[in-house]
């Protein structure tokens, strides 16, 4: 049974990325969206650390919330799938959970 956890809120405001880091489980997913993109991007705090999680979860950053914030896919972090709407669908329907940190 894996989880789909999604994340909305930028990591430099709140921790609410680095508890769903510390929570997900080997084989779960997590999606970055709305103000959370802002940690896909290389160069980044983050970006260690996410580069990190992924040997061992599935990251994935939606990617029209990129486009929304004037940031461009190709500078997103090694290892982290950008999705469109249609892959955040297929990404609920493919883990038993979701849940969403706030």
């Amino acid at each position: 049974m894996s989880t789909l956890h999604t994340v909305n809120k930028s990591p430099f405001e709140r921790s609410s990325l680095q508890s769903c880091l510390d929570h997900a489980l080997e084989g779960d997913s997590v999606l970055l969206m709305e103000d959370a993109v802002v940690a896909a991007m290389a160069g980044t705090a983050m970006a260690p650390k996410l580069a990190d999680a992924a040997n061992s979860v599935k990251l994935f950053v939606l990617g029209p919330d990129l486009k929304a914030r004037g940031l461009d896919a190709a500078g997103v972090v090694a290892g982290i799938g950008v999705v469109d709407y249609d892959g955040f669908v297929d990404l609920a329907a493919e883990n038993s959970t979701v849940q969403a940190w706030l």
